[in-house]
């Protein structure tokens, strides 16, 4: 079942939605000593009409200084999902960074049941603390 409402981002690429809803971890944190954590909720749904898997990750995460890091790996949390058509997944990760604010965005490699090879765009989300949200005020 989708909740569109319960996700800022949303991108689809090839018939596979991707929805995300960042939340700052403030039991995680630790502003005054540069350590900020978020974690971000991610919702995969299959609306093509073939079977896929997740197989790999690529992210780009930005800090507030402009800072890239390229973060790349198998699948997620440990995983290599199948998505049946009409099905979804989801799954929760974190990133920490040393600003109070950053932006993440990325792409998803999959694989179809023919074993074509194709990407899915994450869409591109902020991470903003609520310190940062103050200081921009």
């Amino acid at each position: 079942m989708s909740l569109p409402g319960l996700f800022t981002s949303v991108a689809t690429t090839e018939g596979i939605t991707v929805r995300v809803q960042p939340r700052y971890a403030g039991d995680q944190s630790d502003p005054g000593n540069g350590h900020w954590v978020w974690h971000y909720h991610i919702r995969i749904e299959n609306g093509s009409g073939m079977t896929v898997q997740l197989i790999d990750r690529y992210w780009i995460i930005t800090d507030g200084q402009g800072v890239r890091k390229d973060v790349m790996g198998e699948g997620v949390v440990g995983e290599q999902p199948v998505i049946e058509p009409g099905g979804s997944y989801d799954y929760v990760s974190g990133c920490p960074l040393s600003t109070p604010m950053g932006h993440m965005q990325g792409r998803y490699g999959m694989v179809d049941t023919g074993g074509r090879r194709f990407e899915v765009e994450i869409p591109g989300f902020d991470l903003i603390s609520p310190d940062a949200k103050g200081a921009a005020n």
